[in-house]
């Protein structure tokens, strides 16, 4: 009676892991490509053609695996404690680009002096000394505009206080301690 392809898939495997450990060098990485080859021989047996040599069409498996693998390793980046990945945590854009459109909208529904007053303080960096020259206003009315305009801000965003800015506490939480 001929041996069945699971005889002699099975009858090949003494061969396959003496074979791996000579490419893999690590015998937990060679039993793990010995069963890789197994899953993908057992996977494939259709396109095997029967009447040639079993035994060199798996070994063809784990060589093209084992080289698979080692170009698959070669661009990988070790980062077992994760301090790779925690640096590159970022707050997601998406929510960032949502909120400038939802601040230009809220921006949009303040009276014109205090849009002029908020943006030359909170946005072009100047002072209420300078902002009150270029407005031509006193200092005072520079500020009060820009309370007025901070205030309407906030009830217009509904904000409630600094707990309401940065990342979401799901995102937060991913990023860790580079949310701050």
């Amino acid at each position: 009676m001929a041996p069945t392809f699971k005889d002699e898939l099975l009858a090949a495997i003494p061969s396959l892991r003496a074979f791996a450990m000579s490419l893999a060098q690590n015998a937990d990485k060679a039993d793990d490509l010995v069963q890789e080859t197994l899953v993908k021989a057992w996977d494939k047996q259709s396109s095997f053609q029967p009447g040639t040599n079993l035994k060199a069409w798996i070994f063809t498996i784990l060589r093209n695996e084992f080289y698979s693998q080692m170009r698959k390793r070669g661009r990988e980046v070790q980062d077992s404690d994760g301090a790779i990945t925690a640096r590159l945590a970022v707050h997601p854009s998406q929510h960032g680009s949502m909120d400038l459109d939802d601040f230009r909208a809220a921006l949009e529904t303040l009276p014109e002096d205090q849009r002029e007053a908020i943006i030359l303080i909170g946005a072009s960096g100047f002072s209420y000394e300078e902002a009150a020259e270029i407005c031509g206003c006193a200092v005072g009315t520079i500020k009060s505009r820009v309370s007025r305009a901070r205030a309407r801000l906030q009830e217009v965003l509904s904000v409630a206080g600094e707990g309401d800015f940065g990342p979401d506490p799901i995102a937060a939480q991913v990023m860790g301690s580079n949310a701050a």
